[in-house]
């Protein structure tokens, strides 16, 4: 019996062994690839459907994001609301989420109603019909919420600081204006609906406590439609970012906080340096013990909270910090923010500090790993990013083995100043 009494033994997480559970990969009749992990002890699966459909293909502004919302609104023989009341009916849930690269629509059902549920996806895939009254009322919808979003600092700059980093053209840097919503029309959401999801290409990603003939069940209702027939080719996009680095913006006259962001270009997963850079970026301003929180959080008070990312994008990314401050001590907060990045240029990451933040990222990766659909979201990453397993061993003898001087190193490379786009919405 459990002495309750005792306190557990303490594990250093940097000592285990963490071992990614394999995905089995198949394919349908019509090429498809499906990756499975068949784990977990709940009645419960996720079959999820990526479609190479993001913006980075759209000719038009919110095309792609348009047509990905509205597959869910109609089909030759059901409106929006029987489809709903369908996917309800078996206690299901069905979302559609559309990215600068891809398009997803991921379904989540209990095993048992799997064969009820499937065949309207199926459908939706092929008889969608996008009908006017549903495409103006998603048009209302969104201008009315765009709307109230613009009187938002926060929302605002998250919006400029990527079209400083890449160009107001690029899928990564591009946003929505009212105008959009008002030139949106029905035939370019059917074009592009033809195109990428109809004759579209497709993987498959599919997690939970899996029946023994799900390959049976998904060919069946998959198998046979007319993906993978063509290549879709991504257009090339190059990034344009901005000449000048500073600004400073009024969004509303008598707010009394801004929002601050100040990021940099920075390479994809397949850069030599972005491992490391995940650790120092923790170091620096990953988590709720880094070095910016206890700064500028618990030192000076200037913020609820302060963190900084790499962005998850597939071609290129850029180092990013965030956070919302006193519109009085903005400027302040940027100060700190270098002079943050300048210790780490001018001093070791001390042992103590090091096996902290190694502790914390396997201790993420722990929960990253804590059951079917989180594991099949990194296979989905890896898939989506061209790495292999590899990558997760990689990443781990990275954050187990990184030394301090490696990481100062790494910022007397990337935490340059005059690198660094700053933006303050006020």
């Amino acid at each position: 019996m459990l002495n309750r009494q005792e306190a557990p033994a303490i594990v250093d997480t940097v000592a285990l062994d963490l071992q990614l559970k394999q995905a089995a990969k198949f394919a349908l009749d019509n090429g498809v690839e499906v990756y499975t992990v068949n784990a977990g002890a709940q009645e419960v699966i996720m079959v999820e459907l990526v479609f190479f459909a993001g913006n980075s293909y759209e000719t038009k502004n919110i095309v792609a994001a348009t047509t990905n919302f509205m597959l869910k609104n109609g089909t030759t023989n059901k409106t929006a609301f029987a489809i709903n009341e369908h996917f309800e009916l078996y206690g299901s849930y069905l979302n559609r989420n559309c990215y600068n690269e891809t398009a997803t629509i991921t379904l989540h059902t209990l095993i048992k109603h799997l064969q009820n549920v499937l065949p309207v996806v199926a459908e939706l895939l092929m008889e969608s019909v996008f009908p006017e009254e549903e495409l103006s009322i998603y048009k209302q919808n969104q201008k009315q919420r765009l709307q109230v979003n613009l009187k938002k600092c926060d929302f605002v700059a998250n919006r400029l600081i990527d079209e400083y980093l890449y160009g107001i053209q690029h899928p990564y840097g591009k946003y929505t204006s009212i105008v959009d919503y008002d030139n949106i029309q029905r035939e370019e959401l059917i074009a592009y609906y033809e195109k990428f999801y109809k004759e579209g290409n497709c993987i498959l990603f599919v997690a939970g406590k899996l029946p023994a003939d799900i390959q049976q069940q998904l060919n069946s209702v998959f198998g046979s439609l007319p993906f993978n027939k063509k290549q879709i080719i991504q257009p090339e996009h190059i990034a344009a970012p901005a000449f000048e680095k500073k600004y400073n913006i009024i969004n509303d006259e008598n707010g009394v906080q801004g929002a601050i962001r100040m990021a940099r270009p920075f390479p994809n997963r397949h850069h030599p340096d972005f491992m490391k850079a995940q650790v120092l970026n923790n170091i620096f301003g990953g988590f709720f013990g880094s070095r910016l929180m206890a700064n500028i959080r618990e030192d000076k008070g200037y913020t609820y909270g302060i963190h900084s990312y790499l962005q998850n994008h597939v071609q290129q990314s850029a180092w990013m910090i965030s956070t919302e401050a006193g519109r009085d001590v903005c400027k302040a907060t940027i100060d700190e923010v270098y002079k943050e990045m300048q210790l780490l240029k001018d001093e070791l990451v001390d042992a103590e500090e090091l096996d902290l933040v190694r502790n914390y990222m396997i201790g993420g990766l722990l929960g990253d790993l804590d059951g079917p659909f989180q594991i099949i979201a990194r296979w989905k990453t890896y898939v989506l990013n061209n790495l292999t397993e590899a990558y997760f061993y990689k990443s781990i003898d990275t954050i187990k083995t990184v030394s301090a001087e490696e990481l100062q190193a790494l910022a007397i490379k990337y935490f340059n100043e005059d690198e660094f786009y700053e933006l303050t919405v006020v």
